[in-house]
Order: C-alpha cells, then structure tokens, then sequence
C-alpha cells in the first residue's frame, strides 16, 4: 500500500503505458486489480487508489468505450425513481448529484432548464403530473442540500419564456409550460477520462487495450492488445466492473441488458434551443422523450428502454423504430414535425441491468446497484447508473478490502475533486501565459489553458470547418487522456463521431495530429 493522498502525474498517454506494463511484469502481488475502464470502473481505480491501495485497472478497448459513453449526458436527480416509489434510490442519485455539482467535477456540469410545454400535444393530465414531478424534484434537491443558486426552484414559464428557450416549440395551444432544472455533463466520456486521470494522479496504473481472461479473486491474466503478450498478475482482491460484459468473466453473473437509443439533431434545426425540452410519452405520466442542447451544436434526443437479449456487440446499432418512435413523440410538442432527413447521428448504449424474476419491462427493473463476492473470488459490481458511480465504487471497494481482510482507511472520494475542477491539488501542465476560451474552460475547467499549451504551434486551428474542435485538444488528448489512436480521440475524447459526417471531415486533421503526437512521445 501507498500513502494515502499521494500525488503524482495525472498524465495518462502511450509512453506511461509502455512503462508501466513493463513494470507490472516484474511487480509482486497488488492490492486490487480492476476490470474494466468505463465510469465505475475508473471510479473504483480511484476510491481505492485514494485509500492508499495499489491499484491496476485494464480495460480491453479504450476509457469509455462502452455503456458510459452512450448515456444522456444527465446528472440526474433521481427524480424517475421516486416516482417508481424506489426512494432509496432517488435520495442516493440526489445526493451524487449534489457532490458532483459542488465539489467533485462542478467544471464539467452544468445547470440545465427543463422545460414540460403547456401545448396541444401534451394533455392535461400529463401537464400536471409534469409540474407535481418537477417540485418532487426540488424536494430531493433540498435533501440533498443543493443550492438554489446551483440547481433553482421549478417556475411556471410565460408562453413567450417558453418560446424563447425552446424556438421549435409548438404554437398550438401554447399556455407557456413549468420549467425545472437538474444537472448535465459537457460529455459523459469526458468525465470517465477525468476520474481516470485523478486515478492515475493517486498512483493507479491505468491500462487500456488490455484483455483480462481467467478471472478469479487472486488475480487474473492479462493480454497486450498492442503490443502482444501477456503475464499473469496476482492481485489480494478483484473488482469486476466489466458493465455489460461482465458475466463473460464471470458465469455467476445473469444481467438482462436494455438498450437505450438516442438520435442526434442540428440545434439550428430547433431553433438553438437554451433549455431541454421534456415530452411526455404517448399515455404516460412517468416516462418521456427529452431534446437536450449540448456541444458542438446539436441536439440529442432520447430516450428509449428495449429488452436486449442475445451476444453483446461492441457497439450496439439502434432500431429503426426507436428512431422512428423518437421523432414521432418529440414532434408532438414542435411546430414543425420532424423528419428522418433531420437526423444527423443516432446512438445505442445497453444498461446492465440485474435480471429480475418477476420479468416484465426492462423499464420497470430497479437501477439500484449490487455489489457481491462471486464464486470464483471477485468482487463484482452489477446494475447502477452514471450518476451514483461514484457511491458504487465505494460499496465495491469495502466489499474488496473486506472480503481480503486489507486495511481501510476509509473512503476519501466524496471530498476530492477531479483533474481541472477548482481546488483540485493534481498539478496541471504549465500553461504559460496562454488564455483560454470559454468552450476550452467548459471542456478541460482549470486545464484549459494547459490544452493550448500542449497544443503548440497552430494548436488553435479547428480540425474541420465548422467543428468547434481544434487540434490542441488532439494533442492534449494523445499526451494526457490516453487516446492511443484517432478514433479515440474522434469518438470519445471529443464525440466528433456522433455525427458521421463531422467524422469523415475531420478524420484527416485529427489522425495527422495523432500520429504527429505519438511519434513526440517517443
């Protein structure tokens, strides 16, 4: 075990890599090896690291690369689980939110108006239910003791309010709507890669294109994907946070997968929209489609919940009728119906959900986490969301040290905030006297200028016209977040490949600089 607190690089990229698979072959026993790179994975490297603990975590594809990335971008309040009655939940998703807003990554959150519209497509019936669940809300918000000047009180929004947040907003009918407001991530990735690197700062190895096989709870096999190879590593306990794929580590292991689709929109076809625009489904009053403004000007809109049996894809490909479905309830509230020409992306991500007896709905599932010691040793970490990673990876973690008898200090991640937020001790890169813009700062927070800094000579240039994304960030990606390729850095460090076409157009600059990048590394 380390010294808990202890600081180094937070500096994740393919030279630390190298070194530290070479350095781990001729390592004695760790305390905890974590398998899997996605948000509780990289939250469990970093509860434990911060203990003091000597932490691997391998992840066979890339931070991210699966059910994290494809989330609504929302830190929620929990507010669908109280009204599923699953209050336990909904006060733990609260209280998460809080801690992410006011101490934890508050750089990368922001307070987003959700506005249920008073129209002609939304009855009556779901108008009120619409407004009861916005105030439910601000009570769990006052559980959880955030600030209104964090997350303000719900208001009854004027037609021309209501309009103005949301341009695309049906005429019909209008009696203005009740505006709530909970929190959203500039990009759920970038927010994995965050709690990855503040790993790594507390003395985590963090190894991506790393395939773990023949998992027990004294350690597991590791497989370069690089470089070839591999070594067996000898670990006191195991934490298998493989998210979806985690019963083909472990046999014990029944999930019932869901799939959750969204579509991605021009803002400007919407009218650049300021606030998310939350539409009741067809014949509910618990369960909508939201349209949420986000960067790079556009507009996701989901979501969906459909049973996902069968083999696991690496990337799961949407439904044409949850698109469909998407569109059709979306355009209820809108002014002009849309069509399948607007759609510029779609994206599926599937939910880990625990199989439930009872059957049913992939809706009516509970997303409450479990975390229990399988039959072959490890710790497995099962169900949950986005928003409580962080409470997740600290029930897993004291289940570990439990269950291998080590030493807790106790959890320290409730009051430490992630690289770039305001009061984080990680030292950043030197950013000179370099100024930064205000989509740097909302992207990288304190690191912003570190970006540009890193970036050097012609740094500023965007890596596609149109793209608010300039090669700067390329680089900074590549020498500090572990992109180890241009599709990490084009559909994760970025999120340029939601939309295909920004894909194609900036494939060229952004693997330039990649490789440019990578050969300064060496």
């Amino acid at each position: 075990m380390t010294e808990p607190g202890a600081r180094g690089s937070s500096m994740l990229n393919a030279a630390r890599r190298s070194r530290e698979l070479e350095a781990l072959a001729g390592a004695d026993e760790i305390d905890l090896l974590v398998i899997g790179g996605g948000v509780t994975g990289a939250g469990v490297a970093l509860d434990a690291a911060s203990r003091g603990l000597s932490v691997v975590l391998a992840e066979a594809h890339d931070l991210a690369f699966g059910t994290s990335r494809w989330s609504s971008k929302l830190v929620h309040g929990g507010l669908r689980y109280l009204a599923s009655g699953d209050f336990a939940v909904a006060r733990e998703s609260a209280r998460e939110r809080h801690l992410l807003m006011t101490r934890i990554a508050p750089h990368l959150i922001r307070a987003l108006p959700q506005l249920v519209p008073f129209v002609d497509g939304v009855s009556a019936k779901q108008r009120f239910f619409g407004g009861i669940g916005l105030w439910m809300g601000d009570g769990l918000r006052r559980i959880a003791r955030t600030p209104s000047s964090v997350l303000p009180h719900p208001h009854r929004a004027t037609v021309g309010e209501a309009v103005a947040m949301f341009p695309a907003l049906s005429r019909n009918g209008i009696r203005g709507g009740i505006v709530g407001t909970d929190g959203q991530l500039i990009d759920d990735a970038r927010l994995v890669t965050a709690v990855a690197r503040t790993a790594a700062a507390h003395g985590a190895t963090i190894l991506t294109r790393t395939r773990a096989t023949d998992v027990y709870g004294s350690g597991a096999t590791l497989h370069d994907e690089l470089g070839g190879g591999s070594l067996r590593v000898r670990a006191r306990a195991v934490v298998n946070a493989a998210g979806v794929w985690a019963g083909q580590l472990d046999p014990d292991i029944r999930l019932r997968p869901s799939r959750g689709t969204h579509i991605v929109l021009d803002a400007a076809t919407l009218g650049n929209p300021t606030a998310a625009l939350t539409v009741p489904q067809p014949g509910s009053i618990s369960r909508f489609v939201f349209a949420l403004p986000t960067q790079l000007g556009r507009v996701i809109v989901g979501l969906t919940d459909i049973d996902a049996p069968g083999q696991i894809p690496d990337v799961p490909i949407p439904a044409e009728d949850e698109i469909d479905f998407l569109l059709t309830t979306l355009s209820r509230a809108l002014d002009r119906p849309l069509a399948r020409s607007d759609v510029r992306g779609s994206f599926a991500g599937l939910r880990p959900l625990i199989e439930s007896r009872a059957g049913g709905s992939t809706a009516d599932i509970s997303r409450r986490h479990h975390v229990e010691v399988s039959s072959n040793g490890s710790v497995s970490i099962l169900g949950g969301k986005l928003t409580t990673y962080r409470a997740m990876a600290k029930d897993a973690v004291d289940l570990a040290l439990r269950h291998a008898g080590l030493d807790d200090p106790g959890c320290r991640t409730d009051r430490l905030p992630l690289v770039g937020a305001p009061g984080c001790p990680v030292p950043v890169p030197d950013a000179g006297a370099r100024r930064s813009s205000a989509t740097l700062r909302a992207r990288y927070g304190a690191e912003a200028a570190s970006v540009l800094a890193i970036g050097g000579h012609g740094g500023a240039e965007r890596v596609a016209d149109g793209i608010d994304v300039i090669r700067a960030e390329v680089a900074f990606a590549v020498r500090a977040e572990g992109a180890l390729d241009a599709e990490d850095v084009l559909d994760r460090r970025t999120r340029i490949g939601l939309v295909p076409d920004d894909r194609v157009a900036a494939e060229d600059a952004v693997a330039e600089t990649v490789a440019e990048t990578l050969a300064n590394l060496r």
